[in-house]
Order: C-alpha cells, then sequence, then structure tokens
C-alpha cells in the first residue's frame, strides 16, 4: 500500500468489510452440511428442503432490491449496524427452530443480512478506497467471502464426523438422533462470533466521502478524503466528485440534507435509471451480476455434498471433499487479488468463464454416462408398492428388477435405484430415496407419512451406480469450476456492481444488480432438487455451461475495461 494513503483507516474499512463477505459466505456454505442432518431431526420434504436452502438467496434478493434506498437516505455506515444486528437475532432464531416455518424464518432474516451486507460494503469500499487500489480492496472482500464458505466447510465436516464416529462406535436410536441435531445446530451456532465482532466493527467504519458530498456535506466529505488519501490526492478526487456531481444536478451546490430532501433525492434517482446516459452501464451491469449467478455457483457450494455423494461417494467422504474445493475457492481468490489490477477485468472474466464452461461439461459427461444408462421402472416400481398392501408406507416391499422385468440386462457391478415419489393428500410435496444394490430384487424400504397418506411412486429409474472414480471425477470438475470462477467472475463481479454503475444511480442501481443477481441464484437454489429429480445432473450442469458461454461472450464483446481508473472517469466514457 503506498505510503500516501492512510494504512490505518483503509485497514479498517478493509477488516470490517472482511467480517461482512465472512458471514455473507458462511451463510452460503453451512446448509450443505446441514442438509444431512436436518431432516433426520426436523420432517422436511424436498421442496421444503430447497426452500430452505433459497430462503438465504431469497431474503437477500429482496433487501438487495431495496438496502440501495436506506443507504442513499441515511448512510452506509448505519445500513451495515442494521445488517449486522439482523445476522444475530437469525442465528438466535435457527438455533431453537423445531419446524420448518421458524427455521425458514431465521435463514431467511439471514438472507436480509446478507443481501443488505451485498449492497452496503462494495459500495462502501468503491466509494471509499483510492482507484488504484479499489480493485485489490474489493477482492478482498470476494477473499473474505471464499474464507467464510471453507469455514462453513470445515465446520459442517468436523460436526459430520463426530456423528459418524458416533454411528462407528455403535451410537444407534434416540441417542443417534441427539448427536445429529447437536450437530446441524451448532454448525449455525459457530457464526455468531464473527457476527458480533462484524457488529461492533461496524461502529469504527467512518462514512462514504462520496454519499457525504452529496447530501450536502461537502466539508465532511473533504475531511474524510484526507484521513485516507494525501492532501494532493484527496484534492483531486474531490474537485472530480464535485464536476459530475454538480454536472448531474444542474446546479453549483448540492441539496439540503434533509430527510425530504434525501427521500426526494432517492425517488429521483430511481428516475434516473430510465435516462439513456444511465440505461447501458445499469443493463451491463445487471448483465454480469445474472450470469454470474447463472454459472450455478452458489447452488453449487451449497449442494456440494448432495452432489458429490449423487457421483458416487460416500456421505462421510463427500462431507470431507468440501472443504478442499472450498480451498480452491479461496487460494486462487488470492491470486485474482493480485491480478485484478494488472490484467483487468475483462480480461479475467473472459479465461474465468472459459474455464468454468470447460468444466461444466466436463462434468456433465461425467453424469452422462451413467445416468444414459438407466432405465425407468416406475410402472415396475408403482406396481410393486400397490400390490404390497401397505396402506401408509410400504416397509420391506420386494422389487423384481431382473434384466427379464425391466427390459433391459445391466451388465456387472452395482446398481442404483432412484425413487421420486410423494403422499396422497400432500399436493406437490416431494421425496427422493436411493438405494444401491447389487441384488436384482433390491427392497425399498419408504419413512411412514406422519398424516397417513399412502406413497405415490412418480418416477423410478433403475440402472449402474456411480463408482467412487467418478465422484472423484466430479470433485476435480468442481475443482476446475472453483479455480476458474475464483479468478474470474467472482473477483469481478463486484467491481463490475460498483464500477460501471453512475454516481447519481449507484446505490440504487446496485440494489436492483443485486436482486437480479439473487433472484436468479433463489430460482436455480429453490428448483435444483426438484430438477435434478425430474431430468438428472447431467441436465442442470448443461444448462449452467449454456448460460456461462453467454457471459464469455458478453465479457469479450460488450464490456468495457475498467483497470486504474476513478469513479468519474468511467462514467465519462459512457457519457462519451
Amino acid at each position: 500500500m503506498p505510503a500516501s494513503y492512510n494504512r490505518g483507516r483503509i485497514l479498517i474499512l478493509l477488516f470490517i468489510a472482511g467480517m461482512g463477505g465472512f458471514l455473507y459466505g458462511y451463510d452460503i456454505g453451512i446448509i450443505g452440511a446441514a442438509l444431512l442432518y436436518l431432516d433426520k431431526t426436523i420432517n422436511l420434504t424436498l421442496q421444503q428442503k430447497s426452500l430452505i436452502v433459497g430462503a438465504v438467496l431469497g431474503g437477500g434478493m429482496f433487501s438487495s432490491l431495496v438496502a440501495g434506498i436506506p443507504a442513499e437516505i441515511f448512510g452506509r455506515k448505519k445500513v451495515m449496524i442494521c445488517a449486522a444486528v439482523m445476522f444475530v437475532a437469525s442465528v438466535a432464531l435457527i438455533i431453537v427452530a423445531h419446524g420448518f416455518v421458524p427455521l425458514f424464518l431465521g435463514r431467511g432474516l439471514q438472507g436480509l443480512s446478507a443481501g443488505m451486507i451485498a449492497v452496503v460494503i462494495p459500495l462502501h469500499l468503491a466509494e471509499g478506497l483510492p482507484a488504484s487500489i479499489r480493485g485489490r480492496g474489493t477482492a478482498f472482500f470476494q477473499w473474505t467471502l471464499t474464507v467464510g464458505i471453507m469455514s462453513a466447510f470445515y465446520i459442517g465436516s468436523h460436526y459430520t464426523d463426530t456423528v459418524a464416529a458416533g454411528v462407528t462406535a455403535g451410537v444407534t436410536g434416540d441417542a443417534l438422533l441427539r448427536a445429529e441435531d447437536h450437530a446441524w445446530r451448532w454448525m449455525f451456532v459457530s457464526s455468531i462470533y464473527p457476527a458480533v465482532l462484524f457488529l461492533v466493527g461496524t461502529f469504527f467504519v467512518i462514512e462514504s466521502p462520496r454519499w457525504l458530498f452529496r447530501k450536502g456535506r461537502p466539508e465532511q466529505a473533504l475531511a474524510v478524503l484526507r484521513k485516507s488519501l494525501s492532501e494532493a490526492e484527496a484534492g483531486t478526487e474531490f474537485r472530480e466528485m464535485s464536476e459530475i456531481i454538480t454536472r448531474d444536478r444542474g446546479a453549483a451546490k448540492p441539496a439540503a440534507p434533509t430527510l425530504s430532501g434525501r427521500i426526494r433525492d432517492g425517488l429521483q434517482m430511481l428516475s434516473s435509471l430510465a435516462k439513456r446516459k444511465y440505461i447501458v452501464p445499469f443493463l451491463l451491469a445487471c448483465a454480469v451480476l445474472g450470469l454470474t449467478q447463472a454459472t450455478g455457483v452458489n447452488s453449487l457450494l451449497q449442494y456440494v455434498v448432495v452432489i458429490l455423494q449423487q457421483a458416487g461417494l460416500d456421505a462421510a467422504v463427500a462431507a470431507r471433499s468440501a472443504p478442499p474445493i472450498s480451498a480452491v475457492n479461496c487460494v486462487f481468490t488470492i491470486l485474482g487479488f493480485f491480478l485484478v489490477d494488472r490484467l483487468g477485468r475483462k480480461g479475467m472474466l473472459m479465461i474465468g468463464t472459459a474455464g468454468i464452461t470447460i468444466s461444466l461439461l466436463a462434468g456433465a459427461y461425467t453424469f452422462h454416462q451413467f445416468e444414459s444408462q438407466r432405465v425407468d421402472v416406475t410402472g415396475a416400481v408403482s406396481s410393486a408398492v400397490a400390490a404390497s398392501g401397505h396402506s401408509a408406507a410400504p416397509a420391506g416391499t420386494s422389487l423384481d428388477l431382473t434384466p427379464a422385468a425391466i427390459g433391459r440386462p445391466l451388465g456387472e457391478g452395482a446398481s442404483q435405484l432412484v425413487v421420486l415419489y410423494s403422499y396422497t393428500g400432500r399436493g406437490g410435496d416431494e421425496w427422493m430415496a436411493y438405494a444401491h444394490t447389487r441384488d436384482a430384487h433390491p427392497t425399498l424400504s419408504l419413512p411412514a407419512d406422519p398424516n397417513g397418506g399412502s406413497p405415490v411412486i412418480k418416477r423410478a429409474t433403475y440402472g449402474p451406480a456411480p463408482s467412487h472414480h467418478t465422484g472423484r471425477v466430479i470433485m476435480f470438475c468442481i475443482m476446475l469450476f472453483m479455480g476458474s470462477f475464483a479468478t474470474g467472475p467472482g473477483v469481478c463481479v463486484w467491481l463490475a456492481l460498483t464500477e460501471l454503475m453512475p454516481t447519481r444511480i449507484r446505490s440504487i442501481g446496485m440494489g436492483v444488480g443485486l436482486m437480479v443477481n439473487q433472484a436468479i441464484s433463489t430460482g436455480i437454489a429453490a428448483l435444483f432438487l426438484p430438477f435434478v429429480g425430474h431430468y438428472g445432473y447431467t441436465s442442470i450442469f448443461l444448462f449452467w455451461a449454456f448460460f456461462t458461454l453467454i457471459f464469455f461472450l458478453v465479457a469479450a464483446f460488450l464490456l468495457p475495461e475498467t483497470k486504474g481508473k476513478t469513479l468519474e472517469e468511467i462514467e465519462a466514457g459512457f457519457e462519451g
């Protein structure tokens, strides 16, 4: 960091931003391991589990849309404090939950906090850091996000190993149930310590100089700039801020800092989104944000343990594989941290999206190798369940899946039966059951429906089971995905969000852009399990690869380079 900068002020800002990024990442990462035990202690349908995963993203979608307004009216610092309070409250709600509703509400509250963090911290970093280190500063926020994900994976793996050790020692019945309940609750409790640190730290953050200037407090804005920059650099940035904001307002002085004036200014910013000189950078930023989530990154991280399980790894190995994957994300984010202000945003996005596309296509091909050999045995399973005579759930229903019965041989080795089912009277609720077997007469046992409904087989397939080797190949594909994402979209998405948005619409525009980002992420997460239940993992990997290819084309042909430019210079480029 050059000597002309105030190291202390910048380091404080980066530390608090890092705590916010850590919590954001922990939110994303911890649910993967928790899903292994949630439905063991709380009765959850397939859709309810997806909703719990998507609750963080859904809450983030809503709050990211509206967070720009209070950030513009009350300032960046107050919104950061509010986000910290909400996160602490969400942890308390989750750890006392004993049903779907409080668990969903607690995760949703975490999402609201995460959405506010995602808006206000990159916004504050963009407005408070010098242009020459803005890329690295914003990349630091992304790096701490990956550290949060990695920490969540390691903590999840720790509690998973604890439960597995109990099973090995012969723990069963109620004792095992208590161990599983303790495991998932303490996965969430572990986030309370960084949350409290983030809450305390937000009180030491100084307000954004650009926000202060826009709200009619130029003397305070200049004072804040002088705390972070040399006198000459502070004066230069202050003059650039004054020129562009004065030009936007069409007057020589900012509006008076009254609450009604701030609200009126916020509404005027909303209307500014439709103006021609703002719409192009706004749409480009929204495209980058939306396509970042269309790569499937959040769902891949949240369901990584489930994906590895279905690729051929057992539950314990899959859980232990998640931390190394997150470590790749973290390490390659550091690489992006050093390269983003050297190679530029455009080139890194192109390299990253190319690597992601290759990894997803390789993953789709690997899943296709065994999913394409599965035979539809819905009729055979439905008939066997109906003939069992069980009015509730069939316990120990014997199935005839011999080559003569299913119409084709499956070859040597283990086979896997995948059953998608529901119960009468439960609407669209669906569950998944998996069975690995070397016997052509496997026994199907479905849990009893608490409401007394009869099982309805929606879809059943039978075919070769994925091997441990297949699971390792998918693990490598996911590692390649995370390394490519970390050095490309992972680092550049926050820069695109903050750098492309003009000063006049930055806080509101960031909120709208992040809403697009979170809406796509929420939709993918909420539909992930039902989608793969009906269409398989090959289809979801191809879906993500298609949109990543579009992302590559947008970066190559539409995105301008913003490396080393002040926010005012970037805005002037779009005006030209």
